[in-house]
């Protein structure tokens, strides 16, 4: 399940219980979809999403479909845990993970692969032990910033630390990592500017909520032709060692980086 999460950039969140949200993301070019079942879903709807999120995954949806649970300490998580492992999701996605023990235990408890967000100091933290039992990272930034009691909802450079160790513990753990929501549905341009903001910070997608956003996070994501002409140029002339390339010095590291891009779909 990791290697299939890695070059597919829009992850597009969902609450569980729209019907009409569920209809358009299977008719969508989103790459991951996450039915939510916690942040999206009012207390008096958590059974009617639980149970609206694996009749969803009952069909497949032609992309990795994810559920992501309520929280470890609240009154959903256990029925929760256990409509999904029932289910024919691909993956559980855990919030709030603060320790790699949640991680451990959903795993065993549902048979599936695990996702953790990443949304408090001490997730932050503790990325590094996290990464080496979860499938995925997720930058939670809207509970993160809530979480550092910033006053600011759209500054990026006040956690841009944090986002980065998230980054670098998931490429220690040989994972994929996922750049955290855009909240401002009627700002296009600032989308895609904070999209490629994170592609420059190594993360390999973004989480999305709402279609509209799927394109520009795409764009941000998905080489374009120039990228790849050059990445098979690069590719093509490498001779094993260090050398001289289009005015600059490559090595095999930078054979390597042009062969995953190369590999993206």
């Amino acid at each position: 399940m990791t290697a299939s999460l890695f070059g597919r950039p829009a992850v597009l969140f969902l609450p569980a219980n729209r019907a009409g949200a569920v209809a358009r993301a299977r008719a969508s070019a989103a790459d991951i979809i996450f039915l939510d079942l916690e942040d999206a879903v009012a207390p008096d709807a958590k059974d009617e999403a639980r149970a609206a999120a694996v009749a969803a995954v009952a069909e497949p949806f032609g992309v990795p479909a994810a559920i992501r649970v309520n929280g470890f300490a609240s009154d959903w998580f256990g029925s929760d845990v256990e409509a999904v492992a029932a289910s024919r999701a691909d993956l559980v996605i855990v919030p709030r993970v603060e320790g790699p023990e949640v991680i451990r235990e959903v795993k065993a408890l549902t048979g599936k692969p695990v996702a953790a967000m990443i949304e408090t100091p001490l997730g932050v933290r503790r990325c590094w032990e996290i990464a080496d039992e979860a499938a995925a990272l997720i930058a939670g930034t809207n509970d993160l910033r809530a979480s550092l009691r910033l006053p600011g909802t759209h500054d990026r450079a006040s956690i841009q630390a944090a986002l980065q160790l998230v980054v670098l513990a998931a490429r220690a753990g040989g994972i994929p990592c996922f750049d955290g929501v855009y909240n401002k549905l009627d700002d296009e341009a600032g989308f895609a500017v904070e999209a490629v903001e994170g592609r420059a910070l190594g993360f390999d997608g973004k989480t999305l909520i709402h279609p509209s956003q799927i394109a520009a996070c795409r764009a941000a994501w998905v080489p374009t032709d120039k990228e790849l002409a050059r990445a098979r140029r690069l590719v093509a002339a490498a001779s094993g060692g260090a050398q001289r390339f289009e005015g600059e010095m490559i090595e095999r590291m930078h054979v390597e980086a042009a062969e995953r891009l190369l590999s993206v779909r």
